[in-house]
């Protein structure tokens, strides 16, 4: 398996992997060709990118990164907005190919800090990050860490 910045031209791919993605987990999910747009538009700004594995040419997972500033670290605060293993294929190592790959792109921009939302009730998705170093537990806390969110417009 190796893992490669995507480009603007694989905003296609990414958005049938980021489709199927929502539809395994039974997730609302807008057509493909909108997520296209939405991923060429994402690519061509600097704030953000998206790692793609493969192994003999074709696509096993991708994982998908916005940055932003912030003022609790020197460099940006990245977000792992997706990481998505095609069924089949998971246990493999690729999960873990592409969260190393997102780390070492990250520090190679400068980040400072990196963030991953997981749902409370996905136990698995939440053990592999555990085992991987994440926390949500505030160290020198002894509660957790929530994300409140609200779609606007």
């Amino acid at each position: 398996m190796s893992t490669r910045l995507a480009a603007v031209a694989d905003a296609g791919l990414l958005a049938r992997l980021q489709y199927d993605f929502d539809t395994e987990f039974d997730s609302p999910t807008p057509p493909v060709e909108v997520l296209t747009e939405r991923y060429a538009r994402l690519l061509a700004e600097p704030a953000a990118f998206a790692l793609l594995a493969e192994k003999d040419g074709a696509a096993t997972g991708f994982a998908t990164v916005t940055l932003r500033p912030t003022i609790y670290c020197d460099g940006p605060l990245a977000v792992l907005d997706e990481l998505y293993v095609v069924p089949g294929l998971r246990d493999a190592g690729i999960g873990t190919g592409l969260l190393t790959a997102v780390v070492d792109e990250v520090v190679a921009r400068g980040g400072g800090e990196l963030h991953i939302n997981v749902d409370e009730v996905d136990t698995d998705t939440r053990r592999f990050y555990e085992r991987h170093g994440w926390v949500n537990i505030e160290p020198g806390t002894d509660y957790r860490m929530l994300l409140y969110t609200r779609e606007l417009g």
